[in-house]
């Protein structure tokens, strides 16, 4: 029977939402249509969650025998929601209003009405959201036909809430647009079941959060989600991020609002190499996806920049300059884990494999995770995990075990399953299986006593790494998975094997034989 995945299943009404993109195409550039999608997939999102704790506020008054007016001022008191962490959607921004419109040649102009009420309604949304569904490019036929087609959808309940849809709908948009424009795709949103591993290897209980590439907010999601199950509370972590792109960093601000969690992300997009809008933070905890391999990044303006305390990354490849960034950022026991290609681990190109080198040499690599293909909606290519700690010493307070000039690799290519053709997950039990082993042999209290298993994962002291001329593979390290013994000697497996692939070798050319005697025949 196969195994379920418990992280990442999908939301069901993907292809709907595709199909609804669709009906635009022809009014505007594909590139652009998902945003506008993303916005009414947004305001349809709030306005379920206010419909969903109005019909348990009216459950609640009418057990409480309050009806007629009284009831329905109490349903329209503002604090009646607000109180309860839910956006107040006043009545001309609420879904039932502007379905009633779809039709009518106004409906883009009422939704931007819509979007703007609701800003005014509540702050933390002021200025983010989108605006320009009246613009003369966006047909006004196709746009009512997607307000009535969104509107059979159930975004804001309590069980997609906690699959994050914004950030799943926008990593499916993603990666549709790189497949049908032909591209790899340069923007990422990270895979949920990647967020949680880093999230579970780290444990941001309390302390500043920080992702210098924070797209649609999913690492600070799962951040906060990691946080109240371990039974803190949310202002128990201070979330700090920057985003590049104005259109992610706008839904980033929507993904984190509509969740309460409270954030300095910039006054606006910002260049994290370029323009640092947290110039002086040393965070606790960094979780981050940075864009793979981008060669466009300016890094030849910045050759003498000191956060290259490791050696200047070369000016055509940004990850080294992210890894170094993200180290410049750590506080005196901050710990990183970041997604980058596998590239990273191996290159000897334009002095990579120096920059490696000398992180290893000054000992700021605790840990790497090589992980299986085919995990991102927009590339097919096996990433890896770097976790980076400023201090691997027992850990002051925490009284860990000194883990100076010793790192840890994972290999865990081989876990997942198959979503569907093109997609795999990582399983809820992989996932604990993995941060498992890195707290015990962290020597964290109560996670038994490290071992390293053959195929999955080792402990390798510096002075080897250095032997394997600092490249950083898990497979090196952690051997072959050991065969499993079915009692059969080897050697004579070996001969039934080959009696085997002979059988079928003459198989084969007896079918062949009988073709070409069939096609002799047509021939006459």
């Amino acid at each position: 029977m196969a195994r379920q995945s418990q992280n990442g299943e999908p939301l069901g009404f993907e292809d709907t939402l595709w199909k609804a993109a669709d009906k635009l195409r022809g009014s505007m550039d594909s590139s652009e249509y998902k945003h506008v999608v993303l916005g009414l997939v947004f305001l349809k999102y709030v306005d379920d969650a206010f419909g969903e704790r109005r019909a348990q506020l009216a459950a609640d008054l009418e057990a409480d025998g309050i009806t007629g007016d009284q009831a329905e001022e109490l349903l329209e008191s503002r604090d009646e929601y607000t109180a309860e962490g839910v956006f107040w959607v006043p009545p001309k921004a609420r879904w039932v209003y502007l379905q009633a419109s779809a039709k009518q040649p106004e409906i883009g102009k009422l939704i931007d009405a819509a979007m703007d009420a609701v800003e005014v309604e509540n702050p933390t949304l002021r200025g983010v959201l989108p605006k320009n569904f009246a613009r003369p490019s966006l047909d006004v036929r196709r746009l009512g036909e997607l307000v009535d087609l969104i509107a059979g959808l159930g975004l804001g309940s309590a069980e997609h809430r906690e699959k994050d849809p914004l950030g799943r709908v926008y990593e499916y948009f993603l990666g549709k647009f790189a497949s049908q424009e032909g591209k790899g795709g340069g923007e990422f949103y990270t895979p949920r079941c990647v967020v949680k591993l880093l999230v579970e290897m780290i444990e941001p209980y309390k302390g500043r959060v920080y992702d210098p590439c924070f797209g649609s907010g999913g690492m600070f999601v799962q951040s906060e989600n990691f946080v109240e199950a371990h039974g803190g509370q949310r202002n128990d972590i201070a979330v700090y991020g920057e985003e590049l792109n104005d259109t992610t960093w706008r839904l980033g601000k929507m993904n984190l609002a509509i969740r309460g969690i409270e954030a300095d992300l910039g006054p606006r997009w910002g260049d994290t190499f370029h323009d640092d809008l947290h110039p002086d933070l040393k965070a606790d905890f960094i979780l981050a996806n940075p864009p793979f391999n981008i060669s466009d990044w300016g890094g030849d303006q910045l050759r003498d920049d000191p956060r290259w305390k490791y050696g200047t990354p070369p000016a055509g490849n940004a990850n080294f300059a992210w890894l170094q960034h993200m180290a410049s950022k750590l506080g005196p026991q901050g710990i990183a884990g970041v997604v980058l290609a596998n590239g990273s681990l191996s290159s000897q190109q334009s002095g990579e494999g120096d920059i490696r080198r000398r992180m290893i040499e000054e000992d700021i690599v605790e840990c790497i995770v090589s992980l299986p293909g085919q995990l991102f909606y927009t590339t097919p290519i096996p990433v890896s995990l770097w976790f980076l700690n400023r201090d691997k010493t027992s850990g002051r307070s925490r009284m860990w075990r000194d883990r100076k000039r010793e790192v840890l690799f994972i290999d865990a290519r081989k876990l997942g399953i198959m979503v569907d053709r093109k997609h795999r997950e990582l399983l809820d039990t992989d996932i604990e299986a993995m941060a498992t082993k890195f707290h015990s042999w962290r020597g964290e209290p109560n996670t038994g006593t490290y071992e390293d298993v053959q195929g999955f994962c080792s402990s390798v002291t510096t002075d080897e790494i250095a032997r394997h001329r600092f490249v950083l593979t898990p497979g090196r390290f952690v051997g072959s998975l050991e065969a499993e013994d079915d009692g059969e000697p080897v050697q004579q497996k070996i001969s039934r094997l080959t009696d085997e692939l002979l059988e079928s070798f003459e198989e084969s050319n007896r079918m062949q034989s009988i073709v070409r005697e069939a096609m002799r025949a047509l021939d006459v």
